[in-house]
């Protein structure tokens, strides 16, 4: 018996990526990287709403004050729906027109989490930021080739954020502004394809997708690997718990590279027997 369930639609994504709950809309959210798009499926009733980007989008984030804050090849900017309405605020990296951001959470404190990369994925020019709710912008690591979590432990001591090209999850000791004490957490081999988005359930397990895996693992809180759940889909790209108990699971996967298929580039629901963290909202 499948653990898993394809949402049936019209549209696979290119890049899916970046998964989002949200309790204020009873919706998940996705992106399209590539496409680019930003994705919206209801749970009430299971409508699919696609909004198309000008630009390649990482991820969104819920505002405290309303709408999402987003992470655009080009920077920072908030974003309204329904209707569409995009406000730039800051690019962290105008002397690198070749970059683009990859994945973005917020945390307890209100900031965001996100990666930068090389669109070609030819130079470790890469870097992982820090935006406080004031609108302040810190350089917390860089030489990155793949940046991809941003995950929080359930305890709230570590932040887990790996280079998916080097096949390394590293973890990092949190503090009120920054992060600190980056060390590998957890090495993927050959076989375990890359190491891609993540989400931590409030056991303190780390769930991983695994791009040219084909499955998504659960990692305990001491890195040891506890489960894995296969998928049809061989680039698997993000994770995340939904519902009102935060029960159900969405997984999302990407179709780019890969010769035409019914579940590459589709968003999964996945039966984890787990219940995941709430979510957090940008206060900026």
């Amino acid at each position: 018996m499948n653990q898993w369930r394809r949402i049936e639609r019209d549209t696979l994504d290119l890049l899916g990526e970046g998964t989002l709950w949200s309790a204020r809309d009873n919706a998940v959210y996705w992106v399209d990287i590539l496409a680019p798009a930003l994705n919206r499926l209801s749970l009430g009733d299971g409508r699919i709403e696609r909004w198309a980007m000008p630009e390649p989008l990482g991820w969104v984030a819920e505002r405290a004050s309303g709408g999402f804050i987003g992470g655009f090849r080009s920077g920072f900017a908030r974003i309204g729906l329904d209707p569409l309405a995009i406000d730039p605020l800051h690019d962290p990296e105008p002397h690198l027109p070749g970059n683009r951001m990859n994945d973005g959470k917020a945390d307890r404190s209100g900031a965001i989490w996100c990666g930068t990369m090389d669109m070609a994925e030819g130079e470790d020019s890469g870097s992982l930021y820090r935006l406080a709710p004031d609108g302040g912008c810190a350089v917390i690591d860089s030489g990155y080739r793949v940046p991809n979590g941003p995950a929080f432990s359930a305890c709230g001591r570590w932040l887990y954020h790996s280079d998916t090209a080097r096949r390394i999850i590293y973890r990092f000791a949190l503090t009120e502004t920054g992060a600190q004490d980056k060390r590998p957490f957890i090495r993927f081999g050959e076989e375990d394809g890359y190491p891609d988005g993540m989400t931590v359930d409030r056991d303190g397990g780390l769930w991983v997708a695994h791009w040219g895996g084909g499955r998504i693992s659960r990692f305990t809180p001491e890195g040891a690997l506890d489960r894995s759940i296969a998928l049809p889909a061989r680039q698997v790209t993000n994770i995340s718990f939904a519902g009102q108990e935060l029960d159900r699971m969405f997984v999302t996967s990407a179709a780019i590279g890969l010769p035409p298929s019914a579940d590459d580039g589709a968003l999964f629901e996945v039966e984890s027997g787990a219940v995941g963290l709430p979510g957090c909202y940008y206060r900026g």
